[in-house]
């Protein structure tokens, strides 16, 4: 579990992750959620690229990973 956690440290994949999960939880259907989720990780790592940066394929997963966490979550909520 900690080699989880310091992977997620790295390189703010938490804030990644957590972004993510707020994008899902804010839009109005999980379609919306994975497209948005996609658009703002693309957006972030155009960013991180165009400031000298590298492109981060796994802040890219965790962004979007987290905009489907965040969407199933207000799926099933909308549900019950």
């Amino acid at each position: 579990m900690k080699k989880v956690i310091d992977w997620l440290k790295s390189s703010s994949r938490w804030k990644h992750l957590l972004g993510g999960v707020l994008i899902g939880l804010g839009a109005d259907s999980f379609y919306c959620a994975v497209y948005a989720g996609a658009v703002a990780a693309g957006a972030l790592e155009l960013k991180d690229k165009l400031h000298g940066g590298l492109w981060d394929w796994f802040d890219c997963v965790m962004t979007i990973a987290g905009a489907v966490v965040g969407g199933g979550v207000r799926l099933i909520i909308g549900l019950l």
